[in-house]
């Protein structure tokens, strides 16, 4: 029953989407879809980073990497003459998906405090690799002058082509990250984020399930730089810092970990609030940071527990 509620949920949140794009102009408020491409993109990185934390309680400080990686072998990608974005979607999977394989293996030698930590390194070592790329723009970042076509159409490139690309992106990825929850593959990931031991003993390879979780997390998470870089028409090493990693927990732990729609929830109360209170006064964060506090201590659960139930023996909601 409450699975069924947070698909209604969630399709009433993508019905509300697809129909901004009309809505929102006629009522003199077009820069809120600018505010809406903000919210989906870190829902998209969000969600990705929701299949490690919530199905495979790994808590990585360094996933915003994967978004850097994405944005900038995007972003070289259009400087060195690739323009079709099928192709540069390509390349980024492969650069995060290639770097997640590598970092992964090394750092699920570890687990806990040590993993969070391990992948805190490998995020800072991504981070100071961009900056000192200065034919691309050094701790400045890079502006692009032109950007991916599709066969040579810009209809990819900025409008309302661009919002449903990214709208339809972070559907995918919320329905691919809940299909491989509900999968053997989710159940195996989630057996061994409560009882390693035991899995190891019923036959599952728990680091070969952990290392394919982060590598699926990483490439989904690369799509988001992809299409940031197609937004923002710049990309900046700050993608990769790990306070952005930082901000990425935070919507997960808002929004309620493991849960269908929590990531969405999150992402979306953050931009929200940030636009809010940053409207109102200077120094906004005096006031976000203790209401996120209390967002955590008193919202068990999550956003996603206050709006759509608590879900029942750790389903996912």
């Amino acid at each position: 029953m409450r699975e069924d509620r947070a698909l209604w949920v969630a399709l009433f949140i993508f019905a509300l989407l697809l129909a901004a794009p009309t809505l929102l102009p006629m009522i003199g408020q077009g820069y809120l879809t600018n505010l809406l491409i903000k919210a989906m993109l870190l829902a998209i990185a969000a969600l990705s980073l929701d299949l490690l934390i919530g199905h495979g309680g790994m808590v990585s400080l360094g996933h915003s990497a994967f978004v850097g990686l994405g944005a900038y072998a995007t972003a070289i990608g259009i400087e060195s003459g690739i323009e079709n974005i099928l192709v540069l979607l390509g390349i980024a999977l492969a650069v995060a998906g290639s770097f997640a394989l590598v970092t992964g293996a090394l750092a699920l030698r570890t687990s806990g405090v040590y993993f969070l930590m391990i992948t805190l390194a490998f995020g800072q070592m991504t981070y100071f690799t961009l900056t000192s790329l200065a034919a691309y723009g050094g701790d400045d970042g890079l502006t692009l002058w032109s950007l991916a076509t599709l066969f040579g159409s810009d209809v990819v490139q900025s409008g309302g082509g661009l919002y449903f690309l990214i709208l339809g992106t972070m559907i995918a990825v919320w329905w691919l990250v809940h299909r491989i929850g509900q999968s053997r593959f989710g159940r195996v990931l989630r057996a061994a984020r409560d009882n390693p031991e035991r899995t190891e003993v019923m036959g599952y390879s728990v680091r070969r399930y952990r290392l394919t979780a982060y590598v699926i997390a990483g490439m989904l998470a690369s799509l988001s730089g992809l299409l940031l870089v197609q937004h923002a028409e710049f990309v900046s090493p700050a993608l990769a810092t790990w306070q952005r990693s930082g901000d990425l927990i935070v919507v997960v732990v808002l929004g309620g970990i493991g849960t269908r729609n929590g990531a969405i929830f999150g992402a979306f109360f953050i931009v929200i609030l940030e636009e809010v209170l940053g409207s109102i006064l200077h120094e906004w964060r005096l006031i976000y940071g203790p209401l996120l506090v209390l967002m955590v201590l008193f919202a068990k659960g999550g956003l996603s527990h206050l709006i759509a139930g608590k879900p029942r023996g750790g389903a996912v909601s």
